[in-house]
C-alpha cells in the first residue's frame, strides 16, 4: 500500500515535479488521466473538437526517441 501524503511546497508544483509523479503511474492510470482530462475539456468547451481553423501541414517530420542503453 502506497502512502499517499499532501504537500504544500511550491517546487512540488513544477512541470518536473509533475511529469515524474505522472511517470509512477502505471499505464492503465495513465489512461484513466487521459480520459478524465478529456472528459473535462469536453464538458467545459464541446466546440473545441471544431476543426474549422484547422490547416494541413506539409512536408517532412523526424520522429526522434531515446532509447536506454
Amino acid at each position: 500500500m502506497t502512502l499517499k501524503t499532501i504537500s504544500y511546497n511550491r517546487t512540488d508544483e513544477s512541470a518536473e515535479a509533475k511529469a515524474r509523479w505522472f511517470q509512477t503511474l502505471s499505464l492503465t492510470e495513465r489512461m484513466d488521466m487521459l480520459c478524465f482530462f478529456t472528459d473535462l475539456i469536453l464538458e467545459n468547451n464541446p466546440k473545441i473538437v471544431v476543426k474549422k481553423n484547422a490547416q494541413p501541414t506539409w512536408g517532412s517530420f523526424r520522429v526522434l526517441s531515446q532509447t536506454s542503453s
